[in-house]
């Protein structure tokens, strides 16, 4: 009798150890996609990126946003005209070189409107540059070597029956914490892109503004808050290099589950600084 009840351990302990042993080595493949997946993801250009959706946002820009733009720019050129001669006693005191000024102030105003999407697409370009350089600097690998999964089988196989069913359901819980952590990451990533997307969508409108004094912030801040965007996507590449650090020196010990829950640590850390980058990135060049 006590033979067939350790038999029945026996092939409980195997069974729950073959259990453990394919959550641990499928644990961090979500993970590791998108961290990976980052490093092509961030650094790739709007146009590059989904070049159909680039396409679309591009036509929808110019055929809607732009004569609205068209119409803010002449009621700002007019306004800066009646202001002109209203200041100067109805051109009594009129110098001829105001008139070229103002001629000058809309050439230029209407030349940046012509060309806000060059523009726009000229400040990200700078951004990605920036980004693809940190890139090459970063190893985003997380994965767990063989040499370390066998150690970790070995160390199961001289567990109890018990402990060993805790570790399961624990590795069970954990996989599927990395998968949703792996989500907000993929989220986080390519909301960016649509915000970024969104921001090109009405460059027009901003760039209309810049040839007055007092509503030429709305097209500083707007300018501000684009290269806030591009730059967030350095801040990222950073978050992922000290989260590659910080998981290269985990050491997967003989506490296995302290071992992994450290690691569940560090990437949940990883999602709280993405979700700061966005901020951290605007509050340094001071857009709102």
């Amino acid at each position: 009798m006590d033979s067939i009840l350790e038999q029945i351990t026996q092939w409980l302990k195997e069974m729950l150890v073959a259990a453990v042993m394919e959550n641990l080595t499928g644990l961090f493949d979500s993970v590791n996609t998108q961290v990976s997946s980052i490093v092509s993801d961030v650094g790739t250009t709007p146009a590059n990126f989904s070049p159909g959706m680039f396409s679309m946002i591009r036509s929808i820009s110019e055929s809607v946003i732009m004569p609205v733009a068209g119409i803010i720019l002449t009621f700002i050129v007019c306004s800066e005209l009646i202001q002109l001669l209203i200041e100067h006693n109805n051109l009594a005191n009129f110098d001829t070189w105001l008139i070229f000024k103002w001629i000058f102030k809309t050439f230029v105003a209407v030349t940046l409107i012509s060309n806000c999407f060059n523009i726009t697409l000229a400040v990200l370009d700078v951004a990605q540059s920036v980004i693809s350089s940190s890139g090459r600097l970063i190893n985003a690998s997380t994965a767990i070597d063989d040499a370390a999964l066998a150690t970790i089988e070995e160390t199961l196989l001289e567990m109890e029956l018990g402990p060993l069913l805790g570790l399961y359901l624990q590795t069970f819980i954990i996989r599927l914490t990395l998968f949703a952590l792996s989500v907000v990451i993929f989220i986080i990533v390519y909301g960016r892109m649509v915000e970024i997307y969104l921001a090109v969508s009405l460059a027009p409108i901003p760039f209309a503004t810049f040839g007055n004094r007092e509503q030429s912030q709305i097209g500083q801040n707007y300018l501000r808050s684009l290269i806030a965007l591009g730059f967030q996507g350095f801040l990222i590449m950073i978050c992922v290099g000290i989260y590659a650090v910080l998981i290269q020196s985990a050491v997967l010990s003989t506490d296995i589950i302290s071992s992994l829950w450290g690691v569940v640590g560090y990437t949940v850390l990883l999602v709280f600084t993405l979700f700061k980058t966005g901020s951290l990135a605007k509050s340094v060049l001071n857009a709102h």
